[in-house]
């Protein structure tokens, strides 16, 4: 038997869009649905990574499911530069990268990374809200083609050693693992220590077989990885702090609508607010940890802090004017 075939009509296109509306499956929708990719490098249950999952959760939610979002962790899309190429590109939607990789590309953005801005945790969570911070992200789409929406944290950062250490004073000649950033190798140097970049997951094992005499890092990351395992010292610095930008892509963020891009706001602010408090709340809880080892922890003389400002404030501001901006905006904390 032969069906007859007759032309679609006005009212049979309307009558099925209409069924289709019903079900929830609009044409329109289906056009304006998107999966973010999201690239860290930081391992799974890390402060960082939970506050992407969040984002992730409330943005499909939000959006009735018409967005959603993949977390990739512990650099499964590559280390943060292979992430800000791929931004760059389009290829990579979204990326949670440190401001060390930031600062390395823009060195307006390394004014962040100076030490002594403040000197608690509680004033991180502070100054990375403040509009001298958030003023720094304004660079990026000029200078990397991706939009910063904000700055979550870690806690100030402390050295492990393996040798007794007091002060400062005392990193003169140490094998130092640091993050290898020019500020912080700037600052170390200033001290007399000897800056060693060591891929992050061979510095228990460096540590243990003398291949370097500590690092500097912060507390949550120190204590999942257990570094008092391989100490004799920690000094807390109160001097550094390492904050990350959950960046978008520029390619990718002209293709969303303006109601889109307020939501995409909105959710990170809400997750990184999240992850900022969690961060104040638990660093205690870090501290008593390590206390608990034996340890002995030691805190840097706040006498050293004014000379090491000097001498690293002549080297930098002419490379990051921001630093006077928020040094102030720290000092009015």
């Amino acid at each position: 038997m032969t069906l007859s075939r007759r032309p679609i009509s006005r009212r049979d296109f309307l009558g099925s869009a209409a069924a289709a509306g019903s079900l929830g499956f609009t044409p329109l929708l289906r056009a304006q649905a998107k999966e973010f990719r999201i690239g860290l490098i930081t391992p799974a249950g890390h402060s960082w990574n939970r506050a992407a999952l969040h984002f992730a959760e409330d943005l499909k939610k939000e959006s009735g499911g018409r967005f959603s979002a993949t977390v990739f962790h512990s650099g499964q899309l590559g280390n943060e530069s292979a992430m800000m190429q791929q931004l760059q590109s389009g290829a990579l939607d979204m990326g949670w990268i440190q401001a060390a990789e930031l600062g390395s590309r823009v060195p307006s953005v390394a004014a962040i990374n100076a030490p002594y801005l403040v000197r608690s945790t509680a004033n991180v969570a502070k100054l990375v809200r403040h509009p001298a911070a958030l003023k720094l992200l304004e660079a990026l789409p000029r200078e990397t083609g991706t939009i910063g929406l904000g700055w979550g944290i870690t806690g100030m950062r402390a050295v492990f050693a393996t040798r007794d250490i007091n002060s400062s004073a005392d990193l003169k000649g140490m094998k130092l693992r640091i993050n290898p950033t020019p500020v912080y190798r700037d600052f170390y140097q200033s001290f007399g220590a000897a800056p060693t970049p060591i891929p992050t997951p061979q510095v228990f094992d460096a540590m243990a077989n003398g291949q370097v005499d500590g690092l500097e890092a912060d507390l949550e990351f120190s204590w999942n990885a257990r570094f008092d395992k391989v100490s004799k010292a920690m000094l807390q610095m109160n001097a550094l702090f390492m904050p990350f930008a959950p960046l978008v892509s520029g390619r990718v963020w002209a293709t969303l609508a303006d109601k889109d891009k307020a939501l995409i706001q909105d959710l990170v602010r809400k997750a990184l607010n999240a992850q900022i408090d969690e961060i104040v709340a638990t660093e205690g809880g870090h501290i008593e940890k390590f206390k608990a080892t034996g340890i002995p922890m030691k805190v840097e003389p706040a006498t050293s802090v004014a000379a090491s400002i000097a001498e690293f404030d002549k080297l930098w501001l002419p490379k990051a004017p921001a630093i006077a901006e928020l040094r102030k905006a720290g000092a009015s904390l």
